[in-house]
């Protein structure tokens, strides 16, 4: 029984995409930083479109090395033979978007990690643990990957395991072009033809554009350079076609190009058709690896390059299973699926973690109270950026004394007084979000004078955008539409910087605590087709519970879920909710602030209790809260 659908071998790097369209790379003004590298970018889109993917190759002992595994093991790639290189540096390429036909590309590969495989980096059993072995063709390009690449060649085709090649042809990479022309796709060589030729008899599939046909064909007509791969191959051809879309060929090759069966491609508007192979074979092996016909097979991977070719980047762009299903049902209708919204939410979840974790929320992003408590005891406000680091300590001393992992630690902490303790954190795995909005703003006004998507392209990728808006269903129609925009404005933001989004929502205090007008609140935010990745409600009793819970699932399925919030309510009152909330599955914990902290804090801001005894005070109130949460959840 095979364990895995595809081992994918050969590039891994990191991709410095241009941000500006319409530029030459020296004009560039930034850079987003993507995975990179054509087996990485297949190995994650697999994940992505529901196989189980493994990626064999070589990173640095560097930070872009980690960059690299971490992005393929956040979409589930097995990154167990991702070799680590002490003595190479991770390849980079740095590429951009000057127009629709003009992709300048330079690639950062001189003696990189990936060109140092081995066969010492794996065994027959592991080529064997997989349906298919994937490698594309800069991994034939040097003597050390040919003859690696042909020992894993051996390994499969002695343990039932088909070779797929992605010819994948960069003249650059073989040396036939200048070192900075990365963009060229076409360099006639005989010398690289006749060596991929040695490769393409061993293959169960193989896949190119039409340059690529011919440089394995040794001819610039494609039917000739497909005849030449049909004498020495039995394989199954997959000729891609560009916008067209593509031919499979399983047996003899037709007289002319004219006689293809093209399988159409969907129609988009092109920004970018870098990338769009990868996603290609994403696609194509979905199907292909699942025992889907070669039609089918051929239709995914149409939809998934087209998808690509209409977005920046390369494997962020590749879809996700969800949104590639749903662009195929609806593709007639979609020629720009960048103005599609479902189609772009689908997307947007799709880079989330297969599974979340329960969140244990320490909530310290209190500004206005802290001041107020500074204030009150003549304390400068310096020392609240010194408690907040304490509240670090407090952390570290819960996690250590209950074993806690540190996905399971949730924080939300300020950038006006908390600078210092969430950079101290930079390193960690903790579920971190920080606040936008100004403290007690109604209307909801964001703190600080940029716009907030300027605010947020300074913040990590990793930290959830945390929003707390009073709202209520009886505001004037005024004061419910300036609300109802800034939430839309910070949403959007937030899809373009690629944040995830908690909107925290609390009735004002001057209506009664209706709870009943929880769902409501949040049944109008999603009419407003604004989906957060997560909420922050109050405590409710079970029938409100129920139907927050018929709420999200019927308006976004996707969503991460409810954290849990205090108020400021004593320990006794927070634990009782936690037993209601800890029945339902939409409730993912709790981030909770006052209730764990403020006593200690007011008693350390009189000098009545020391640092240690502020730290240790703090840690039992989260930790009596974090086992409580665990109790009532385990009952269930």
């Amino acid at each position: 029984m095979k364990s895995i659908d595809i081992i994918c071998l050969g590039r891994a790097a990191v991709d410095f995409y241009g941000q500006q369209i319409g530029s030459t790379l020296e004009n560039m003004g930034s850079f987003a930083k993507y995975l990179g590298g054509s087996s990485a970018n297949i190995a994650y889109g697999c994940s992505k479109l529901g196989l189980s993917s493994a990626m064999l190759t070589r990173v640095g002992n560097e930070h872009m090395g980690r960059f690299v595994r971490n992005e393929l093991e956040s979409v589930g790639v097995d990154t167990s033979h991702v070799i680590t290189d002490s003595e190479r540096l991770t390849g980079l390429v740095v590429l951009g978007i000057q127009d629709k036909e003009t992709f300048p590309l330079i690639f950062y590969r001189k003696d990189c990690a990936d060109m140092a495989i081995s066969e010492k980096d794996f065994t027959k059993e592991f080529i064997a643990s997989s349906k298919a072995l994937l490698i594309t063709g800069t991994h034939f390009s040097s003597d050390n990957t040919y003859q690696t690449s042909m020992k894993a060649i051996e390994y499969a085709k002695s343990s039932d395991t088909q070779v797929i090649v992605d010819i994948d042809y960069r003249p650059v990479l073989w040396g036939l072009t200048e070192l900075g022309d990365g963009e060229s796709r076409f360099v006639a060589s005989d010398d690289v033809s006749q060596h991929l030729q040695t490769i393409l008899p061993h293959c169960d599939v193989i896949v190119g554009t039409e340059e690529e046909i011919h440089i394995a064909g040794g001819s610039e007509d494609t039917i000739t350079a497909l005849s030449k791969i049909r004498q020495i191959s039995n394989s199954i051809i997959v000729l891609k076609l560009g916008p067209l879309g593509c031919t499979v060929i399983t047996s003899d090759i037709p007289n002319s190009t004219d006689d293809f069966n093209v399988i159409k491609g969907n129609q988009v508007d092109i920004l970018n058709v870098l990338g769009a192979g990868d996603a290609f074979m994403s696609g194509f092996l979905r199907g292909y690896l699942k025992g889907e016909s070669l039609e089918k097979s051929a239709n995914y991977a149409n939809a998934s390059g087209a998808l690509v070719v209409s977005r920046h980047g390369c494997a962020p762009a590749i879809p996700g299973e969800h949104e590639l299903l749903y662009y195929i049902e609806n593709a007639a209708d979609i020629v720009n699926p960048s103005t599609d919204l479902t189609l772009n939410h689908l997307h947007r979840v799709s880079f989330r973690s297969k599974e979340e974790p329960e969140i244990f929320g320490f909530a310290f992003d209190h500004r206005k109270q802290l001041v107020e408590l500074a204030e009150n005891y003549g304390e400068d406000l310096n020392q609240i950026i010194k408690l907040k680091k304490l509240f670090i300590k407090s952390i570290t001393k819960t996690i250590e004394k209950l074993n806690i992992p540190e996905k399971n630690i949730g924080v939300l902490i300020d950038d006006t007084y908390g600078e210092d303790a969430l950079n101290s954190i930079a390193e960690k795995s903790w579920w971190i979000g920080r606040p936008v909005e100004l403290p007690s703003s109604r209307p909801l006004k964001f703190e600080g004078d940029q716009s907030i998507g300027s605010k947020l392209q300074s913040w990590p990728l990793s930290h959830v955008v945390k929003c707390l808006i009073f709202y209520h269903p009886d505001d004037s129609d005024e004061l419910k539409l300036k609300q109802e925009q800034k939430v839309k404005e910070l949403y959007f933001a937030c899809i373009q910087s690629g944040h995830q989004l908690l909107l925290e929502v609390i009735p004002p205090s001057e209506y009664e605590n209706e709870e009943a007008i929880i769902p409501m609140i949040l049944k109008r935010f999603y009419d407003l087709k604004i989906k957060p990745d997560w909420w922050k409600l109050p405590a409710l009793q079970d029938e409100s519970w129920a139907q927050v819970s018929d709420v999200i699932n019927t308006h976004d399925p996707h969503c991460q879920g409810v954290l849990l919030l205090g108020l400021s309510a004593p320990i006794d009152s927070v634990r009782e909710s936690f037993g209601v909330a800890a029945k339902y599955n939409i409730c993912k914990g709790f981030t909770v602030g006052r209730t764990i902290f403020y006593e200690p804090a007011k008693l350390w801001m009189q000098h009545k209790i020391n640092d240690h005894e502020l730290v240790d005070s703090v840690s039992i109130n989260y930790i009596e809260l974090i086992q409580a949460w665990k109790k009532y959840r385990e009952e269930i």
